[in-house]
């Protein structure tokens, strides 16, 4: 078989292959890091506060999780399209150097998928905002875990007393949410956006 058929099966096996972990972590197929002592094993408050501290905490698991899901997504697409725009731009000028100049050449096909390729990747990366999407709910999860962190092992800096204490970190967490909803909302793709997209990547196509 010709080596710029090798090539082209090559390139689509390894753009499959690495795309294979943002579709696991998009089927929710991603495990939350083992954490240390939680609210019910800590000694920094009453059992009546523990039990407070449990219950809401159990409200925000389903919340957690499709935070960490959702970066994952974003992160792992984020990198997927970084990866394979920096290669292709090394590739493409290197293919077409060595590539033999016939017309209906298989080295032409691997050029043109490449590109189609890399462009497709980009678009989604833009139409669905996935820079934002990664920075909002990652940044969502860091600043809960550390207000999480922050109340068992520093537990005065949130108040004087415990009441205080529990009530400052659930209006904090509140807080967190309204702002990660926002940043979510404010990552939904438009659909004029994308179809302005589209028709500048068309006009850009035919002025190559």
């Amino acid at each position: 078989m010709d080596i710029w058929y090798i090539s082209i099966w090559l390139y689509l096996a390894v753009a499959t292959v690495t795309l294979a972990p943002t579709l696991r972590a998009l089927r929710g197929r991603v495990e939350r890091n083992p954490g240390g002592i939680s609210f019910d094993k800590t000694k920094m408050f009453s059992p009546e506060a523990k039990s407070r501290l449990v219950e809401h905490y159990s409200r925000l698991e389903g919340t957690l999780g499709f935070w960490k899901n959702r970066a994952a997504v974003y992160t792992r697409f984020h990198y997927y399209c970084l990866v394979w725009t920096i290669l292709s731009a090394w590739a493409v000028p290197l293919i077409g150097a060595i590539a033999p100049q016939v017309a209906g050449s298989p080295s032409k096909w691997l050029l043109v998928i490449i590109s189609s390729h890399v462009a497709l990747s980009l678009s989604f990366h833009r139409g669905m905002k996935v820079s934002e999407g990664m920075k909002a709910f990652r940044q969502g999860e860091s600043e809960f875990y550390d207000l999480y962190r922050r109340l068992l092992d520093r537990p005065q800096l949130l108040g004087k007393t415990e009441a205080e204490q529990i009530d400052n970190y659930i209006s904090q967490v509140e807080s967190i949410r309204k702002l990660v909803r926002h940043a979510e909302t404010e990552t939904i793709p438009d659909i004029d956006d994308v179809r302005s997209m589209g028709r500048s990547h068309a006009m850009a196509g035919r002025t190559r």
